[in-house]
């Protein structure tokens, strides 16, 4: 990491409760608490990027070292990144390493429960900063 930071605006979306099942797998909470230094809430906060952001993003994270969830069994890996939402909380980006995840959909997963925390509800605009 360089001390540099992207920033990213997107829009919340209600998701598909896959990544609160992600979280539910110790494995994963381990590994989150190993290698970000907290333990996940149990569910992500979805955020449909602006289409500019997206292909930002992609062109950045081609440049910088993933923290990787390591899979167990017949499970996806995941990559994470540090970041931050809204100026308030740390958190970080899990993109699942599926096939035809869509390339402006990022997932945030941190200690808090963010739509409560940070009083979101679908259609709300936030900001997130990568820490790259």
């Amino acid at each position: 990491m360089t001390g540099k930071t992207l920033v990213l605006k997107g829009t919340v979306q209600a998701g598909k409760a896959e990544g609160s099942e992600f979280l539910k797998l110790a494995w994963v909470t381990e590994q989150i608490k190993n290698k970000l230094a907290f333990a996940p809430f149990a569910g992500t906060l979805n955020i449909r990027l602006d289409e500019n952001d997206a292909s930002k993003l992609k062109k950045t994270l081609i440049q910088v070292e993933p923290i990787e969830i390591i899979p167990e069994d017949h499970f996806c890996p995941g990559r994470c990144y540090k970041a931050s939402i809204n100026d308030e909380s740390m958190c970080a980006i899990l993109i699942p390493e599926v096939s035809g995840y869509p390339s402006n959909l990022v997932e945030i997963v941190s200690p808090d429960n963010l739509r409560k925390k940070l009083k979101l509800a679908d259609g709300d605009k936030v900001k997130i900063k990568l820490c790259v």
